[in-house]
């Protein structure tokens, strides 16, 4: 049974991938910072429903609370599936962004992406297999307004996305992004009403998250073996 750890895992996006890689056979580390809670209450329907799943909680911006609960885990078996969906976003105009904002975000994103995957990444060498899934947002790809701090986070996890698959491709391990647009949360509900969602999508729906879940799922598995560096977007038509 390979393990699989998803980050902000007890989240929207983030229970929906927990969900479908436990349903792949995978032991799934489901993370969570403040929302422990509710990742627990996600382990605990996994396991009721036949799956193998336990609650890990840390802060991905700090390399040491990272490292304290991962080691001892990898010690025992690699952690060969990594998914890094921890993001917040922060969002305001560029001139009124204060630093904080724009530090938070990058932090969470970037240094969080670091932390975590740099980790794992010498046990999952090792065991000459891996699959590593970041993440993205089509604000990477397209920009846009109010998120100069998000979009800029996750232009740089791409730009990671490409360099560490060259880096690892001939140990068997892949390196991917996953670039979502409006999808069915809580976080998209509170900001798109049905009209500006049929306005901007050409399929007029926002995705969901069991649709994000099943693409991850696919590039977690060993039939996407020859697939790696790349940004794929899932936005119903956007871009």
């Amino acid at each position: 049974m390979k393990a699989a750890l998803v980050t902000g895992g007890s989240g929207g996006i983030g229970a929906a991938i927990c969900r479908r890689l436990a349903a792949d056979g995978c032991h799934v580390y489901v993370h969570a910072n403040r929302g422990l809670e509710s990742a627990l209450t996600l382990v605990n329907n996994i396991c009721a429903s036949g799956g193998s799943a336990e609650a890990v909680a840390f802060d991905v911006t700090d390399s040491h609370a990272v490292a304290d609960v991962l080691e001892p885990i990898i010690e025992k078996h690699p952690i060969q599936i990594l998914v890094n969906n921890a993001g917040i976003h922060d969002d305001a105009i560029f001139p009124g962004m204060r630093s904080e904002q724009w530090h938070r975000v990058i932090d969470v994103s970037v240094n969080g992406f670091f932390n975590v995957t740099q980790a794992l990444m010498m046990p999952m060498i090792r065991s000459r297999w891996g699959r590593i899934i970041n993440v993205s947002s089509i604000a990477a790809l397209t920009g846009n307004r109010g998120q100069v701090n998000y979009s800029a986070a996750k232009g740089a996890l791409n730009s990671a996305t490409k360099s560490l698959a060259q880096e690892v491709a001939s140990r068997g391990i892949t390196v991917n992004a996953v670039a979502p647009g409006i999808i069915d949360t809580t976080m998209i509900t509170s900001t798109f009403d049905a009209q500006d969602i049929a306005r901007m999508v050409p399929m007029k729906r926002a995705g969901t998250p069991d649709e994000v879940a099943d693409l991850i799922g696919f590039l977690a598995s060993k039939e996407a073996a020859y697939i790696t560096g790349q940004i794929i977007s899932i936005n119903g038509g956007m871009i």
